[in-house]
């Protein structure tokens, strides 16, 4: 029922419906287009539709209204990011602080999309890039260029991985001791995934064990020590790529969100982990909100619509757009 009534807004309204790979399976079934982040910024930007509606968190609705502003953008639910949360702006100057403190006085600051507008804003001022997971590895190498030394934020775990598929020494703000810091050719910001976090070498070690020949893929935002022993390892999008590209009979564990996991295939997939690895934040739009969301913008009382200050819109796309013309 609610279904139908959801669709038949989404007709009225001519609007696009929009949904991350993570969110739940009656919003994915609905969504005009799924993808990861850079996909969605991608597709929505180019869709000659006016009004889109967003499932999945802040800052990707953020991205969105940055690269599109004369689009009208909303979210069924505000959903943030706890990643991004990890970073204010306050937070990235207290950064920069104390790299200048140790002697550091110049960095090339990438900050993973999963970010605010506003770190986007600051790290386009400052010269700099938006990556996604899925386009890490060139902006990364193309950033090496500069010969600076490179800040990534907010995670560590995806800035330590590059770091060591370029063979280049990373230290991390608050966990390495100073003179590791200034010896490293990547800085990276104290920040990670709580998601990713629950995949475990030990939950590696467990699916080989019982599987000799299973393969383990995993998202470069997993810790380097179960990256490492990976057998692919790439963005969500890449992710499913490589799952549906096996024979069947291939078994294959996957360290990433269990929605996604789920509809990877019918058998012979697992979820890399004894836990359930669910994005509480994605997981909190509901089929209800996105009711609730398109009838109250029919019935001329919009809400959740999501707006970025000028200025920080201009140099949030500055970073942006750098992003958009290498990937």
């Amino acid at each position: 029922m609610r279904s139908a009534q959801i669709k038949q807004l989404l007709t009225d309204l001519d609007a696009l419906l929009v949904a991350h790979f993570y969110q739940k399976d009656s919003i994915v079934a609905l969504a005009d287009i799924t993808g990861d982040s850079l996909e969605l910024a991608k597709k929505a930007s180019a869709s000659p539709k006016n009004l889109v509606v967003f499932c999945g968190v802040g800052f990707m609705g953020e991205s969105l209204k940055i690269l599109a502003p004369q689009k009208e953008v909303i979210m069924p639910k505000l959903a943030c990011c706890s990643m991004a949360k990890m970073l204010e702006g306050a937070d990235f100057d207290k950064s920069l602080e104390t790299l200048q403190s140790l002697g550091i006085d110049h960095v090339l600051p990438i900050t993973y999309i999963n970010s605010s507008a506003r770190i986007k804003a600051k790290v386009g001022k400052a010269g700099g890039f938006v990556c996604t997971s899925a386009n890490a590895f060139k902006i990364f190498k193309h950033a090496l260029q500069s010969k600076q030394k490179i800040f990534f934020l907010p995670d560590r775990c995806l800035g330590v991985n590059l770091a060591r598929m370029h063979g280049l020494k990373s230290a991390t703000l608050e966990l390495d001791s100073p003179d590791t810091i200034k010896e490293a050719a990547v800085i990276c910001y104290n920040g990670f995934c709580a998601v990713h976090q629950l995949f475990k070498p030990s939950d590696v070690e467990f699916f080989r064990q019982k599987y000799p020949n299973i393969l383990i893929a995993v998202h470069p935002e997993c810790a380097p020590e179960v990256v490492e022993l990976a057998d692919f390892v790439g963005s969500t999008s890449q992710i499913i790529q490589f799952v549906q590209n096996l024979p069947l009979e291939q078994k294959v564990a996957v360290g990433t969100e269990i929605n996604l996991v789920k509809r990877l295939r019918p058998k012979n997939t697992f979820v890399l982990s004894s836990s359930v690895p669910e994005c509480p934040t994605m997981n909190e739009t509901t089929l209800e909100d996105l009711f609730g969301v398109l009838k109250a913008y029919k019935n001329h009382s919009p809400y959740n619509k999501i707006s970025v200050e000028p200025e920080v819109a201009k140099w949030a796309k500055v970073a942006l757009d750098k992003m958009m013309e290498l990937s």
